[in-house]
């Protein structure tokens, strides 16, 4: 759903979170096919819309190697833009969620919390210069981080979305049978989020994401931490998690800073798990 003003920088962005899943599993995209709805309006305004936000998706889409091969539109309430993109990847190098190892370190690529700035800006809460920051964040590729991670040998890799950091990582943990701990204070954090978080203000799917999580981690041990509530934030182009061993990992993050990364960092260690322990831990 559009949650800016402008259709080329929405466009833009839109491609940006759908390319990010082919980007995750280490991939290159080549096609992609777009879903859009336009809002109700004179033709001259629609068709103006639709024109500037495909725009902006197809400069994005065009820079990643991908082409816009086809897709639909049609009207409804409200505008919104989605895609179904298709990639490559020689099978041996697939990243998948399913391969942390004891001893890695996970690397997160982006900062986090976009979703509650974006609820504080529907309420006018916000202030311009944090939705700008996060608008850049948001419009930053993870096809170069992506391909560094690979350079790295990273054993497993999702892309922060929908879920939010907690959901994300507690399915690379499931999957791996392994526990990830999380150094909270290393989480990197968009400029404002703990400010609006702090006034009450969410996105509303954090409350579910929060709920969700209870498979991954007892949050009755956590729930005080500073910064336990952005664990649950659902991002809109977030960035991508990684595991990636640990003799490795502080090449790995100087070389994805290198590439505009900046906010790349360490953010924990995966750790051998009994049935007893908890997928996420925080600390």
């Amino acid at each position: 759903r559009a949650f800016v003003e402008d259709p080329y920088i929405f466009g833009k962005i839109a491609a940006n979170h759908a390319l990010s899943d082919i980007f995750a599993m280490g991939a290159e995209p080549r096609t992609a096919l777009a879903i859009a709805t336009l809002p109700f309006g004179a033709p001259v305004i629609t068709a103006s819309d639709l024109h500037h936000m495909m725009a902006g998706a197809v400069d994005v889409l065009n820079s990643a190697g991908a082409s816009l091969v086809g897709g639909h539109s049609a009207e409804g309430a409200e505008l919104t833009l989605g895609f179904a993109i298709n990639g490559v990847i020689d099978e041996a190098r697939i990243l998948r969620k399913g391969g942390l190892r004891p001893g890695d370190a996970i690397i997160l690529t982006k900062p986090l919390g976009t979703g509650a700035l974006f609820a504080a800006d529907m309420q006018y809460r916000a202030r311009s210069h944090w939705i700008a920051a996060a608008l850049q964040s948001m419009l930053q590729s993870n096809g170069p981080a992506a391909r560094i991670l690979l350079d790295a040998n990273a054993n497993a890799c999702t892309d922060i979305t929908g879920f939010g950091l907690a959901g994300h990582l507690g399915e690379l943990a499931q999957a791996s049978n392994v526990s990830i701990i999380l150094q909270g204070e290393t989480l990197p954090v968009l400029e404002g989020a703990h400010e609006v978080m702090r006034e009450g203000i969410f996105s509303s799917l954090h409350g579910q994401n929060e709920a969700n999580a209870l498979r991954y981690f007892d949050p009755t041990q956590h729930s005080g931490a500073r910064r336990y509530p952005v664990l649950f934030d659902p991002q809109t182009s977030g960035g991508l998690a990684a595991g990636v061993a640990a003799d490795r990992a502080k090449a790995c993050v100087r070389a994805l800073r290198e590439k505009h990364c900046a906010s790349s960092v360490i953010i924990g260690t995966v750790a051998a798990r009994s049935s007893a322990d908890p997928h996420l831990r925080l600390e």
